[in-house]
């Protein structure tokens, strides 16, 4: 195990310092400063080596975790890496992304900060990265089986990877013009730079699999084709349709998805000519949603010079500390600073928008909010509180809905649930025979660790249905709930 003792002397949590305010909202490099090693042997150090880790089952992929923090604690990195990789196939990703509901469970959490597993996993990958310790893994033996991967974010990349090590042909389709998904697209770079994405489609390219970029399945090639092209095939779309708010004025000008914002305004940070970009610069902007996509927002609009940012959330401000409803070791909804949120601007609670007001041109000037009061156990605007907030840019980040259904319903012929998403069996296999589904088109939105994880799980379900076994690990199925440690 790690320092016997370590918990006891090392009682704090320390992480790497983020980057002054005033320097980093003027690049786009990663908010934090590089890792101290004496430090991060330290925090290590106080992984209790529980007799029941529940980390384990705070995580969606079953990270071993005790184990790997023993290894960086003792300075074996190799060693780490290979117990990290062997549940976990992007820990670079997931080390940066997520909001690691593993330390939600730790067990020293009880009555200490939990230890810095996040820090720690994330610093594993990248010194594993620098010192060449990442190699390609090519399969020894094809199977002579072909997989197509419709979608290229962290469910598809992990099925991807884990099925051409199996020995299949695996072939990612992607209808952006790069490889990543909402990977690539979606998130900034000061919460992860691109070339992380980089170095590991490097070294999935060097395995054997074979990527598409460009290519939108359901209108460059048909659902049916490309059924009739692979021996299976796995749906990784995510779920892409933004969540609106109907209310009057939507359509003025200057109000967005925050997705189409942060689309453009990733391609521009990649040195892509973007006309006419969304842009924040010298404008009062407002957020609507107080979640991470909300977060997302609010550093780029810093980042490009905006005049003032208001975030508005409907729901009340969350406790500072745990709630006694959601008790160790379930993953708690607590109030939390971003590093976009140290950045500036206002945010707003219990604040429902009802009407986006517009200029003589039709450009959005101002919203009109009220505060929020529970009706029936509904939210609804409370009369008599109504005020304007100045807004030139309005970006809405109210979650996703589900995936896109038009070509997959009409073409495929894909059956949706009441809630959206592509209904499955517990083998991740659709009502079309051959086709799966993975990630936040067949479990809805979610976590990065769910993704991986589904990908995975499916990657399984699908070398099972083309060799009659398998032995690639399945950590989750559909039907596990991505809340506490309720998995079934």
């Amino acid at each position: 195990m790690a320092d016997p003792k370590g918990f006891l002397k090392t009682t704090e949590r320390e992480l790497p310092k983020r980057r002054p305010v005033p320097v980093r909202i003027m690049d786009w490099r990663e908010v934090y400063e590089p890792g101290d090693s004496a430090v991060l042997r330290r925090q290590a150090g106080r992984c209790m080596d529980c007799g029941v880790p529940f980390c384990h089952q705070g995580c969606p992929l079953g990270n071993l975790i005790p184990e790997w923090n023993d290894l960086m604690w003792r300075g074996e990195g190799r060693s780490a890496i290979e117990r990290l990789h062997a549940t976990n196939n992007f820990p670079e990703f997931t080390g940066r992304l997520c909001p690691a509901p593993c330390e939600s469970s730790c067990v020293l959490g009880i009555n200490q900060p939990p230890v810095t597993i996040k820090q720690i996993e994330v610093s594993t990958i990248d010194d594993a990265f620098a010192n060449g310790w990442v190699e390609a893994e090519p399969p020894g033996r094809l199977t002579g089986k072909t997989v197509a991967v419709v979608g290229s974010g962290p469910a598809g990349l992990a099925a991807a990877q884990q099925l051409t090590r199996a020995g299949h042909t695996v072939a990612v389709y992607e209808r952006d013009d790069r490889i990543g998904g909402l990977l690539r697209y979606g998130i900034p770079d000061f919460k992860m730079e691109k070339r992380h994405i980089e170095a590991r489609l490097r070294q999935m390219q060097d395995e054997g699999t074979r990527f598409r970029a460009g290519v939108e399945i359901g209108k460059d090639i048909t659902w049916d084709a490309l059924r009739a092209r692979y021996d299976a095939v796995v749906v990784a779309t995510g779920a892409t349709l933004p969540r609106d708010l109907a209310i009057p004025g939507r359509d003025h000008a200057g109000v967005h998805f925050a997705m189409e914002y942060l689309i453009e305004s990733n391609k521009a940070v990649a040195g892509d000519q973007v006309p006419n970009q969304i842009h924040a610069e010298g404008k009062h902007v407002v957020v609507i949603g107080g979640g991470d996509t909300g977060a997302d927002c609010i550093g780029t609009a810093h980042r490009q010079g905006a005049l003032s940012v208001t975030n508005l959330a409907i729901g009340q401000q969350p406790p500072s500390d745990r709630p006694d409803h959601q008790p160790w070791p379930m993953m708690p909804t607590v109030f939390e600073v971003a590093s976009a949120h140290e950045e500036g601007g206002e945010r707003s609670y219990l604040a429902s928008t009802v009407e986006f007001l517009a200029n003589d041109a039709g450009e959005v000037r101002a919203l009109r909010v009220a505060e929020t009061e529970f009706v029936d156990g509904r939210r609804v605007p409370k009369s008599g509180t109504e005020r304007e907030i100045p807004a030139d840019l309005v970006l809405i980040a109210m979650g996703f809905t589900g995936p896109e259904r038009t070509d997959l319903e009409h073409q495929l012929g894909a059956v949706f649930s009441d809630r959206g998403q592509i209904e499955r069996a517990d083998d991740y296999q659709t009502t079309a025979p051959g086709v799966f589904v993975a990630g936040d088109a067949g479990r809805g939105q979610s976590l990065i660790v769910w993704a991986i994880a589904e990908g995975r799980a499916a990657a399984s379900a699908v070398d099972r249905f083309l060799m009659g076994d398998t032995d690639l690990p399945a950590p989750v199925r559909p039907t596990d709930v991505a809340i506490g440690l309720q998995r079934a």
